[in-house]
């Protein structure tokens, strides 16, 4: 494969090559392994999620950093609860 930065459009064959690879792996799975698969990425997005509202407060305890990700999380389910975010575009 070309340097990305050799040629113009050689960034952009590399992205479609690599997304190309990910959906005929995805293809390949069962139902069990697809499952897991998303249960491993929510685990790493909380995850995520726990370490940004602890660096973002200075927060040291994990339970008062959990304690943040819940109130986060409330504040979005109100959110959505209040419709302030939709699934559809406007009219």
């Amino acid at each position: 494969m070309a340097n990305p930065h050799d040629h113009p459009t050689a960034l952009k064959d590399l992205q479609d090559s690599i997304y190309r690879d990910k959906v005929l792996r995805a293809r390949n799975l069962t139902p069990e392994q697809r499952f897991e698969g998303g249960l491993e990425h929510t685990n790493f997005v909380m995850r995520l999620m726990l370490d940004g509202a602890m660096q973002q407060n200075g927060i040291t305890d994990i339970r008062e950093g959990w304690a943040e990700v819940r109130r986060r999380m409330e504040r979005l389910c109100r959110a959505r609860d209040h419709q302030f975010y939709t699934f559809q575009a406007p009219a």
